[in-house]
């Protein structure tokens, strides 16, 4: 079975041969793909963590120049309110995929790289022998389709907006 492929990518939209859907974020392996969320495993309870710690920042060095605050909104996306992209694309979240016997999986962070990728899920897939590519999205669909039309068996998670 091929890996299917990505017919179009626009902001916060993806079609995938073989599929009638519109994604906004998805998953694809050789024979199928899916609608993905990539908060399911955990990714937008940083936003608590980070504004605590500005507030302490702020209490210890209160002169701070205009336009210097960090703030819990400027940690998210307009597509996202709320949801941070920290800490990003978890080993749960390729775990689906990398069980489709892929050899290769390309992992999108978004058309501005928002979405984190951790150290944790890169030495998941390469201690499965699985070679992994982390690509701002565009690059990344242009990768995955590069390698699904060589035969490789390619998966990928793709986050489409910010």
């Amino acid at each position: 079975m091929s890996s299917p492929e990505i017919a179009s990518l626009s902001w916060g939209q993806m079609k995938v041969q073989g599929s009638t859907k519109t994604y906004k974020d998805c998953k694809v392996w050789p024979g199928g793909s899916r609608a993905w969320d990539w908060r399911e495993t955990g990714t937008e309870r940083e936003r608590e963590r980070a504004a605590e710690g500005q507030r302490k920042e702020e209490t210890q060095n209160p002169k701070q120049a205009p336009g210097s605050e960090l703030s819990a909104q400027s940690l998210t996306c307009s597509s996202h309110p709320g949801a941070p992209h920290s800490p990003g694309v978890q080993p749960a979240d390729v775990e689906e995929v990398v069980k489709k016997g892929v050899q290769t999986l390309v992992i999108g962070r978004g058309m501005s790289e928002a979405l984190k990728v951790p150290p944790s899920t890169v030495e998941y897939l390469e201690k499965q022998g699985i070679d992994v590519r982390v690509l701002q999205t565009e690059q990344a669909v242009k990768e995955y389709n590069a390698l699904a039309a060589r035969g490789i068996r390619v998966g990928g998670v793709f986050h489409s907006t910010c």
